[in-house]
């Protein structure tokens, strides 16, 4: 495959024009090579790396409990378009992190959610314990609020909860040799970036919503 060798080192790049033949080895063989370094580059990760996708897998589901709440709450047109979007994120996410485990062939947390309760097949820890994780009082408290209580409820929680989520990424960058892993990075980095944003705007609509009231 062209696209592949693109991505091999320069000495077997393969260079297609007429007259040149095949150089250091067949098609296959440099398939076979690139693919030997991506399952190996796959193989370079920590027991830190695992955890941290195996929690915060459930600490998204947690997120998804959160956000489905909405419609059935009265929620304000702003606030259900936050959760539409925060549910949307949340469910990609855990699919990233569910195929970087399948990937390392580690095991991988399956995801239920009945009502207010998340329950987790495989894998290690599932989140429960983890920074912003709302107890089970405070789901129970948010799932009874209705209207404008509802919209104040879900965003102080929420902010919480992703600011949960930005601890368990610092503290992942701060064992060292976690996150050394190409897609671990990648993808702990923008869970980082995303929730501090989003950290902002939520804020920012809760001081709207105490401004309002008064």
């Amino acid at each position: 495959m062209q696209t592949a060798s693109l991505r091999l080192p320069a000495i077997l790049i393969l260079l297609w024009s007429p007259g040149l033949l095949l150089a250091q080895g067949s098609m296959e063989e440099l398939e076979a090579l690139y693919w030997a370094r991506q399952k190996e580059a796959m193989s370079h990760f920590t027991q830190a790396d695992v955890d941290f996708m195996t929690g915060m897998i459930g600490h998204h589901a947690q997120a998804l409990i959160m956000s489905r709440l909405a419609p059935a709450n009265g929620a304000s047109t702003a606030i259900r378009t936050l959760a539409a979007r925060i549910i949307n994120a949340q469910n990609d996410e855990i699919e990233l992190m569910q195929n970087w485990l399948r990937d390392r062939e580690q095991a991988v947390p399956q995801v239920h959610i009945d009502g207010l309760n998340l329950m987790m097949h495989g894998g290690g820890d599932h989140g429960h314990h983890m920074p912003g994780m709302l107890t089970q009082e405070q789901l129970e408290e948010l799932s009874a609020a209705q209207g404008m209580e509802f919209d104040r409820l879900f965003l102080t929680y929420m902010i919480q909860h992703h600011a949960g989520a930005v601890t368990m990424v610092e503290d992942l960058f701060a064992v060292d040799g976690a996150a050394q892993d190409e897609a671990a990075y990648k993808l702990a980095s923008s869970i980082h970036v995303d929730q501090i944003t989003e950290i902002a705007r939520m804020q920012q609509m809760l001081d709207d919503f105490a401004n309002q009231s008064q």
